[in-house]
């Protein structure tokens, strides 16, 4: 359900949703079109969105057309706001909580056994969100992804309480997404000290000299419905051409039979390329 009324930490969401929408139409290199990169992965602007925002300047790159601010069900990237949430009211006691398997048999072996906070988000273990989320209660939860200016931050109604970021209400865009990550990775959104020194170690991805990406995968797939791929995220980086960080976000059409999951890193990793942000794995010789 979505709360009314405005925090002062929306305006800045609200005006950097507006400098990425200004940044639509920017020519391609060095702040624009991302076009090609879904080219290279057999996408168009109608199957997939991509944007990129680099915090230090506000420069945007964005694929075309109107899908990068067309809103679609959030799925496992919005284990984000729930992470910071369940931190920041004691949902969760902190990364090491542990939570025991119930011997239910589920969709990945990963979720088949007891497993601590941190390990959930890293697995995206559904079944642990699913316990954390009626501990902190709909309308709470509602509240802070208003706060957060997290989409729609419609959590629905109490029967909706395990399943709104799996098959709705939950919606955001990938415009959305990045406001919200350029904050999170920024360290502007309300939360306290201790949440963020709990969350982010949990959402780092990977690392190598002198950068890092903090990120999370998402798959929405509702029998009757388009299924919808998230990669979601930011890179800070130190040095290369363009040191800077980079908030990110990505999403795709996936065929149910045939979904393409790699293609979501890989999209995002050609655009952060494209962009002078990172350099190409360097080719082995023959």
């Amino acid at each position: 359900m979505v709360r009314a009324g405005w925090h002062p930490a929306h305006w800045f969401t609200a005006a950097l949703v507006a400098v990425l929408c200004a940044c639509q139409s920017s020519p391609f290199p060095p702040v624009g079109n991302l076009d090609p990169v879904l080219t290279s992965e057999a996408l168009t602007p109608d199957t997939a969105a991509l944007v990129v925002y680099r915090l230090e300047d506000s420069r945007t790159w964005t694929s075309g057309g109107a899908r990068p601010a067309q809103r679609f069900v959030a799925a496992s990237t919005a284990k984000i706001p729930h992470t910071l949430i369940a931190l920041e009211t004691g949902a969760v006691s902190g990364p090491g909580e542990s939570f025991e398997w119930d011997g239910k048999t589920r969709f990945l072996p990963s979720w088949n056994e007891s497993q601590d906070f941190a390990t959930a988000f890293q697995r995206s273990t559904v079944w642990i969100y699913q316990t954390i989320t009626p501990r902190i209660g709909s309308a709470t939860l509602g509240d802070w992804l208003v706060r957060f200016g997290y989409g729609n931050a419609d959590t629905g109604g109490e029967a909706d309480i395990q399943t709104y970021w799996l098959k709705g209400p939950l919606k955001i865009s990938a415009r959305e997404q990045v406001a919200f990550l350029a904050r999170l990775s920024a360290r502007t959104l309300p939360l306290s000290a201790r949440t963020y020194e709990q969350a982010l170690p949990m959402m780092l991805a990977e690392k190598g000299d002198g950068w890092s990406i903090h990120a999370k995968t998402g798959w929405k797939s509702v029998p009757g419905e388009t299924d919808i791929g998230w990669y979601v995220g930011w890179l800070e980086q130190t040095g290369g051409a363009a040191p800077g960080t980079y908030a990110f976000a990505f999403n795709m059409d996936m065929d149910p039979d045939n979904p393409a999951l790699k293609t979501r890193r890989d999209a995002v990793q050609k655009a952060l390329e494209a962009i002078g942000a990172m350099t190409p794995p360097s080719e082995t010789p023959d």
